[in-house]
């Protein structure tokens, strides 16, 4: 057995046997914010220097200003989160961030899809062109989580990647929106 899951398996294991042979009823499934991560993007991220991936987003509007995604190194279903990234609204993260923070943290979508590195995956090409527009308007933040990316444990670093193709905005792009 990989070692990995020798822990999860024994906690597994342990309530199988405090469980007995009891069944539960099956019940409808409950929602969670987990739930509907699935506009699905491929794009590299830059950090330090270097471009790492490309990271697969799994993402799901929160509100009509945030769109929140989950970020993973690969599709393996033991994938590790890796990184979290926000789609702010420019209307929303311009006026509530300073431009100084904004260059140093934030980057713009439109400059990023621009580059040609973003796909929109597991859509129709007519899906997946809306879902670009509509990122275009929106300012991205992401959190790195994983730190350094090889290491065998978080070390409670956090990092903020950035996109590939990002640039620094002056004051009259940054308030142009």
């Amino acid at each position: 057995m990989n070692y990995k899951y020798a822990f999860f398996t024994t906690l597994l294991v342990s309530g199988a046997l405090v469980m007995g042979s009891r069944s539960a009823p099956p019940q409808e499934k409950t929602r969670t914010p987990a739930d509907g991560h699935d506009i699905h993007v491929l794009a590299p991220h830059m950090m330090d220097g270097k471009v790492m991936g490309p990271y697969h987003h799994y993402c799901k509007p929160v509100s009509s200003d945030v769109l929140e995604c989950l970020i993973y190194e690969s599709t393996e279903p033991n994938a590790l989160l890796k990184q979290v990234e926000y789609f702010v609204a420019k209307g929303v993260s311009r006026p509530n961030v300073s431009l100084e923070n904004w260059n140093k943290f934030y980057h713009d979508h439109a400059v990023e899809i621009a580059t040609g590195r973003v796909q929109v995956l597991d859509r129709s090409p007519e899906e997946a062109k809306k879902i670009a527009e509509a990122a275009a308007q929106t300012d991205g933040i992401i959190f790195h989580l994983w730190y350094p990316d090889d290491a065998k444990a978080p070390n409670g670093t956090v990092k903020h990647a950035q996109s590939v193709g990002h640039k620094e905005l002056t004051a009259k792009e940054y308030n142009a929106k």
